[in-house]
């Protein structure tokens, strides 16, 4: 997705959007018929605004007692965040 361009951005990739449905074996004309009715637009733009607002710049991300680890990461550094967070509360 562009950055300042939400959901309207996702919904209007289109073809490619599609291929990747079919790709992974989603139902194609029930995937098509939800993307387009903009069902779940509002919620989705609602989780994009919420992860702008926590710093998530990308995918994959994840928060470990509330520290972002973002991007393919290998275990080592989740198991570091992870270490790290256990010592601070013991």
């Amino acid at each position: 997705m562009v950055k300042g361009k939400g959901v309207r951005n996702l919904w209007g990739v289109g073809e490619q959007l599609k291929a990747s449905a079919q790709e992974v074996g989603l139902d194609l004309p029930a995937f098509e018929q939800c993307v387009s009715s903009g069902k779940y637009q509002a919620t989705v733009q609602q989780d994009i605004e919420e992860g702008t607002r926590a710093g998530v710049t990308g995918t994959p991300a994840f928060f470990i007692n509330g520290r972002l680890v973002s991007g393919a990461q290998p275990l080592e550094s989740f198991t570091r965040v992870i270490e790290e967070e256990l010592a601070r509360v013991r």
